[in-house]
């Protein structure tokens, strides 16, 4: 595994940390893309130093010493996570077909890319599926005998797609009030609770009280009937808490430095493409049962779950 080699675009999303982008730049020159696309918000104005810090990550990206072509959208001011991020995915898929997304405090197991193009590869024209993810957040639960699952969340922590699914994506929501005035998320969720912490999560998201992209690719997944293809083992370490991300300032988290463990080639693909609701259950009853933008309600909960379910 060491010497494969991807064929498939990669694109590095960057800001300030450097020993972060260090180590993941390292994982995406192991692999050797023919092609990368580096996007890099600029400094905020009213941070002194955060101008040397980005810099200090963008020279990183001038350390690439394989045969690649590398195309840079940096921002000269500070956009912030919302606009950046999704403004530089915009311009991801305006330029590829179809691309691996790592950001910089992602840190992807070096299967990931492998299983990442397979998958990009054999679902290319099947409009069901909208992503491809490694983050697993099912806590060491084997919810497959296959090397993935379907589910109806797309994990952004190292993650692929296509530009006929980001197609879908608006950062503005504008289909939003439709959707919430046609009470449309029971149909999509099924169950009361979760429509309730979808709705504040997408009305907090609509009216830009909170500083995301992400939360809107899930509405974008969502109002599509989408399905996402998320690895049965977690191929993905977040190694951002705590040392300044934008969302991910909790060092406690039990989401940070979750172990990426290996996956095993060839791929067990499953012959069907039905959502795994048990998985999705879980997931809802941790990771997103909380009250925007408060994140730190989930740990309490993921730990008694993972003791009861012991």
């Amino acid at each position: 595994m060491s010497n494969y080699q991807i064929q498939t675009p990669v694109a590095f999303i960057i800001f300030k940390r450097p020993e972060e982008t260090q180590k993941v730049f390292a994982e995406i020159r192991k692999v050797k893309p023919p092609k990368l696309l580096v996007v890099a918000d600029g400094p905020r104005a009213d941070r002194p130093g955060e101008d040397q810090e980005c810099a200090q990550v963008r020279a990183i990206i001038d350390r690439v010493d394989w045969d690649c072509e590398v195309l840079k959208n940096y921002a000269d001011v500070n956009l912030g996570c919302r606009r950046r991020v999704s403004s530089g995915i915009n311009w991801v898929f305006d330029t590829v077909e179809e691309a691996i997304i790592i950001e910089d405090d992602c840190l992807p197991h070096p299967t990931f890319f492998r299983f990442a193009e397979e998958l990009l590869e054999r679902y290319r024209d099947d409009r069901r599926i909208m992503s491809i993810s490694g983050q697993n957040v099912q806590f060491g639960r084997k919810r497959t005998d296959y090397s993935y699952y379907f589910s109806r969340y797309n994990h952004c922590w190292s993650w692929a797609s296509w530009r006929r699914a980001w197609q879908h994506y608006d950062l503005d929501m504008k289909l939003w009030p439709e959707i919430r005035d046609g009470n449309f998320l029971a149909d999509v969720l099924g169950d009361s609770h979760a429509v309730k912490v979808w709705t504040k999560t997408f009305q907090l998201c609509y009216e830009g009280k909170i500083d995301t992209w992400d939360f809107q690719w899930a509405f974008a997944s969502f109002i599509q009937n989408g399905m996402n293809i998320l690895a049965n083992v977690n191929l993905a370490s977040n190694i951002g808490h705590g040392t300044g991300g934008t969302h991910t300032g909790d060092a406690s988290s039990p989401y940070n430095n979750m172990p990426a463990e290996v996956l095993t080639f060839p791929l067990k693909h499953p012959p069907f493409a039905i959502r795994d609701t048990q998985a999705d259950n879980f997931t809802q009853n941790t990771l997103y049962d909380y009250d925007p933008p408060l994140l730190k309600k989930v740990q309490n909960k993921i730990q008694k779950l993972l003791k009861k379910n012991k």
